[in-house]
């Protein structure tokens, strides 16, 4: 693979994976519009593992945190509202079943036979549709550790529905955050902590199937390049993002989502 597909690839993955806008859509889109090859399972095992580097270092205090109080082996040392709360990581774990339930049961499914670009367009025209009344309708009051059981399984369900090409595991998670009442910083917070079991997954769950073949020669550098631009793109994105939430609403991402959403109807409409 030619060295700048590679970068190119490698920083939408780090930008696209934790922006509402759907990594997937945009992974699908760059071949099909540039009439690049598809990089293939090996290449994608190197951008799930540079984004989950971003968040690992991106959210280190936090995971020390989460772990050391979910154990009851110390309390929170970098932010005090996990030591209100000591259930988050298991809050994490509940929301994380329904995404893995229907990864297992449908993942091959939505790969090979959901992809076409009408339904990449409507999931993108349509959740922002969704963000739009979210926004309006939330109370935004709650924090983190005020969730409770019916948050986590409701965020946990629309998590799962973003197998679907454009829909956006961090855009729904968000989404269904804020219809619970959650700030959008919070509900931002939880989305990309939640993000971490998900994607070390996918990754695990890919790796384990290029495990007996292993790295072609030719793909080692554009692999390791891979995982180090996507790395960089992620925890850029994290940290522009945090505080992005804290003062801006969703509104910027939906006009993105139904301006390419439309785009890519009228670009299919016309092939």
């Amino acid at each position: 693979m030619p060295i700048e597909q590679v970068i190119v690839y490698a920083i939408i993955q780090g930008l696209t994976e934790f922006l509402p806008v759907s990594s997937t859509a945009h992974l699908v889109l760059v071949p099909w519009l540039m009439h690049w090859q598809d990089p293939g399972l090996t290449f994608d095992v190197a951008l799930h593992l540079g984004t989950l580097i971003a968040l690992l270092i991106f959210y280190w205090r936090d995971w020390i945190d989460i772990l050391g109080t979910a154990f009851g082996l110390r309390r929170a040392v970098f932010d005090s509202d996990y030591a209100e709360r000591r259930t988050l990581l298991w809050w994490m774990v509940l929301a994380t079943i329904p995404a893995a339930v229907a990864g297992g049961l449908f993942e091959k499914y939505f790969e090979h036979e959901v992809r076409q670009y009408y339904i990449i367009a409507g999931s993108l025209i349509g959740v922002a549709v969704v963000m739009y009344f979210a926004e309006r309708l939330s109370a935004q009051q709650k924090k983190i550790h005020a969730m409770t059981f019916g948050d986590t399984i409701f965020i946990g369900c629309f998590q799962a529905v973003a197998l679907i090409p454009g829909v956006s595991r961090s855009g729904i998670t968000i989404t269904a955050g804020l219809f619970r009442g959650l700030t959008r910083g919070a509900a931002a917070r939880f989305s990309f902590l939640l993000s971490t079991p998900i994607i070390a997954g996918a990754a695990a769950k890919k790796a384990l199937e290029i495990h007996h073949t292993g790295i072609p020669p030719e793909m080692r550098i554009p692999f390791a390049v891979g995982i180090l631009v996507a790395a960089v793109a992620g925890w850029i994105t994290l940290r522009f993002l945090t505080s992005f939430y804290e003062r801006h609403s969703l509104n910027s991402f939906m006009v993105y989502r139904i301006g390419l959403g439309i785009l890519i109807l009228v670009i299919g409409l016309m092939r």
